[in-house]
């Protein structure tokens, strides 16, 4: 009898955890998934990524006149890993695309592969001139995603202040100057650059 009692009362206590978990499972469920979202860039950038699928992010470069400044206010130098100094008055005659990001930020994660992709396609181009500025205190750090996530794409660093008209401290922060030096486009926040949409519109940029 005794047995039987406390088979009955094991019972009853699966019952009620069993209960609890499909009432409150959804919830616990939702708490991991935050805490997971809230402590790992990979999650993070891979939550945004599916976001961007959705098309709404899609970059582009819309038709409207040069921003009205001078050509030497959005200059600045950088280097490049190898420690070689240029500034960006010597691209002139080159579409510019810039990218400001940093390893341990989900949404530069999140919108690198579409900048990666981007690369592939005009990394050949005479025209075109990939800019992507580095953020993180650590170049290890850098080179390790890089190598992680098998991009090709290289980076470079700033070695002086960059003009507030094209980086204010927010990371992603993209920019595209044209052949004169004059923005272009200037979108703070990650977004996809790979859709047919932007590339068709940076081929434009190119011939003009």
């Amino acid at each position: 009898m005794a047995d039987n009692k406390d088979l009955r009362k094991e019972k009853r206590h699966t019952n009620i955890l069993w209960e609890s978990i499909k009432k409150n499972g959804f919830t616990v469920f939702m708490g991991i998934l935050l805490v997971t979202l809230f402590v790992s860039p990979d999650a993070k950038s891979w939550m945004l990524q599916q976001l961007m699928n959705t098309g709404i992010f899609n970059a582009s470069l819309e038709k409207k006149e040069a921003a009205a400044i001078a050509e030497s206010t959005a200059d600045f130098e950088f280097k490049d890993q190898h420690g070689l100094v240029q500034h960006t008055s010597s691209l002139r005659g080159k579409v510019v695309f810039i990218n400001f990001w940093a390893s341990w930020c989900p949404p530069c994660r999140a919108e690198f592969p579409s900048i990666e992709f981007l690369y592939s396609k005009f990394k050949d181009h005479p025209q075109v001139f990939f800019l992507t500025i580095n953020e993180d205190d650590d170049l290890a750090a850098a080179n390790a995603y890089l190598k992680k996530e098998k991009f090709s794409i290289p980076f470079f660093k700033a070695t002086g202040p960059i003009p507030h008209v094209i980086y204010n401290g927010d990371l992603p922060t993209t920019v595209v100057l044209d052949k004169n030096g004059k923005i272009r486009f200037h979108h703070e926040g990650f977004a996809d650059y790979s859709s047919d949409t932007f590339v068709k519109q940076l081929e434009e940029l190119i011939k003009e």
